[in-house]
């Protein structure tokens, strides 16, 4: 992507883009050769970026960095270079099944908790879910989200062999960026891969989505945190991404 139509929030890059943009740059990622990464970033990984090193780099390579979290259109305006709109992973998401559909491309989805006695594991529900709503949507195999180190290379094999063009990964913010990005050279036919946190759980059924006032305000944090209190370490970060963002833009 063009830096022109970045901007840098604590010094990490974010793309200007709307939802129908954003799949613009995506369908040309998709035709590209190689693997691109597709970044969703919060104030948490924003955060997070100015003291990881790695995960600040991986980002600045990223074929797409969508603005996902409500903090980074705050930001935005207050360093005088408004965002366009917030763009959720879990939007953009769809978004992406339905051009997977209609142009018989294939996704593969890794993450989240494995099966029990119970269930299936989560990314399978997560599968068949999609395919309620995208019948023809080709889904070329799945894998939960716990494995060790040393089994990266077998599920890299797992993942060529299945044939996909697209990789979707559930673990959690940085390890699904650095898992997409150290093993990008590996992928045979994955076009462009993307981190998408907990969207799989919602998918699945696992996870409830905020109601549409949250999501239409800017509010699916708060929900989260209502749902999950033990979450506040995680939320303190959004104040402290603020006093910083300002801070900054004073200098």
């Amino acid at each position: 992507m063009e830096d022109s139509r970045r901007i840098r929030i604590l010094d990490v890059p974010v793309d200007m883009v709307n939802n129908q943009q954003a799949m613009e740059i995506f369908k040309e990622l998709m035709k590209k050769p190689g693997c691109d990464l597709i970044v969703t970033p919060n104030s948490e990984i924003i955060m997070n970026a100015t003291k990881d090193q790695e995960l600040k780099m991986l980002i600045e390579e990223a074929g797409l960095i969508i603005p996902d979290g409500i903090g980074l259109v705050y930001a935005s305006k207050i360093i005088g270079q408004p965002l366009n709109e917030r763009v959720t992973g879990v939007d953009f998401l769809n978004s992406i099944l339905k051009y997977l559909e209609e142009n018989g491309k294939s996704i593969y989805l890794l993450g989240s908790k494995p099966a029990n006695e119970e269930s299936p594991s989560v990314a399978d529900m997560a599968a068949e879910n999609m395919l309620i709503k995208y019948p023809n949507l080709k889904i070329a195999g799945t894998h939960d989200g716990y494995f060790k180190k040393e089994e990266e290379g077998d599920l890299v094999k797992n993942i060529n062999e299945s044939g996909a063009d697209f990789l979707c990964a559930a673990l959690g913010a940085p390890k699904q960026e650095k898992f997409i990005y150290e093993h990008r050279n590996e992928f045979t036919n994955i076009r462009a891969g993307i981190g998408v946190g907990g969207s799989l759980d919602v998918w699945a059924g696992v996870v409830k989505r905020a109601p549409i006032f949250y999501q239409e305000h800017g509010l699916e944090w708060l929900y989260r945190f209502v749902q999950e209190p033990s979450r506040y370490k995680r939320m303190a970060q959004l104040p402290l991404f603020m006093v910083k963002v300002i801070a900054k833009g004073k200098k």
